[in-house]
């Protein structure tokens, strides 16, 4: 309950939430309300959303339902982004508070490792790693996330830096604890706050990067996505441009909503806005 207090503040970020848990609806129920593949060819293509009563969204250039297709996009976006950060952020965590509280040698060693990472445009490095791995859904999701750690890897070693010389650290030293102990139950705990409003921005990232490789067609072509869809619209985007602009809205939103959500955990766990 405290929880939803705090959070109704904002109204934008409530917004979001509604947003996200409407895509996360759409997911769960795509089975049920469109229960054959989605790829599967229903109709004659190019047809304009509203003119067909089975096809309320239109068909496209291949005669596939849109809605369909729109549908079970949300489940691989929501999917990708949630695995993709998930994966990010642990890799991160482990090497920024690695980092942050040893410093020293190891400090070097890590970020030296993290600045080699970062050398390359993280799009450029998930190129190579698809181009190399594959491109099934599996592959892409995995290295979405092995390029995405850099970031949240830096932001757990500034929060480490600042928390391993504060009293409660010297205490548990004091005591016995072992550093494992220390790293993971005590510093970390104190660190999650800004970690996990920054996952909000890695898995919006996730998403347009997903989407961005399957417009090139380097993602997997089996699945319905809202980047395939896109990629597949560009062929007629002149004069059906809706087959391309409706997956397209649906990744601004998503992205919108994620960011929105993002921004409402950081003014709850504002610990200045807390106290208003």
């Amino acid at each position: 309950m405290e929880f939803l207090k705090l959070y109704r503040r904002s109204p934008v970020a409530m917004f979001g939430l509604i947003l996200l848990l409407g895509f996360i609806v759409m997911a769960l129920v795509a089975g049920i309300v469109f229960p054959k593949n989605p790829l599967a060819l229903v109709g004659r293509p190019l047809q304009w959303p509203f003119t067909n009563p089975h096809y309320l969204l239109g068909t496209d250039n291949l005669g596939r339902d849109i809605a369909a297709q729109l549908f079970y996009g949300a489940r691989v976006s929501l999917l990708i982004g949630l695995v993709a950060t998930s994966i990010s952020i642990v890799i991160g965590v482990v090497i920024g508070a690695l980092s942050g509280y040893y410093g020293g040698w190891v400090d070097d060693v890590l970020m030296r490792i993290t600045d080699a990472f970062q050398t390359l445009p993280s799009f450029i490095l998930l190129l190579v790693v698809v181009a190399v791995f594959g491109t099934d859904l599996k592959t892409v999701t995995i290295a979405i996330g092995l390029v995405s750690w850099p970031s949240p890897a830096r932001l757990t070693r500034a929060e480490f830096l600042s928390l391993r010389t504060r009293e409660f650290v010297e205490s548990c030293r004091l005591i016995g604890l072992r550093d494992r102990q220390i790293i993971f139950r005590e510093i970390l705990p104190n660190a999650l706050p800004p970690i996990i409003v920054y996952a909000s921005v890695i898995m919006a990232t996730a998403v347009i990067l997903e989407s961005s490789l399957a417009f090139l067609n380097l993602s997997d072509p089996n699945i319905a996505s809202w980047g395939n869809m896109i990629g597949s619209g560009r062929a007629v985007l002149r004069s059906e441009w809706y087959v391309a602009a409706l997956p397209g809205i649906a990744i601004l939103l998503i992205v919108l909503a994620v960011s929105l959500v993002g921004q409402g955990l950081n003014d709850m766990l504002n610990p200045r806005l807390k106290r208003q």
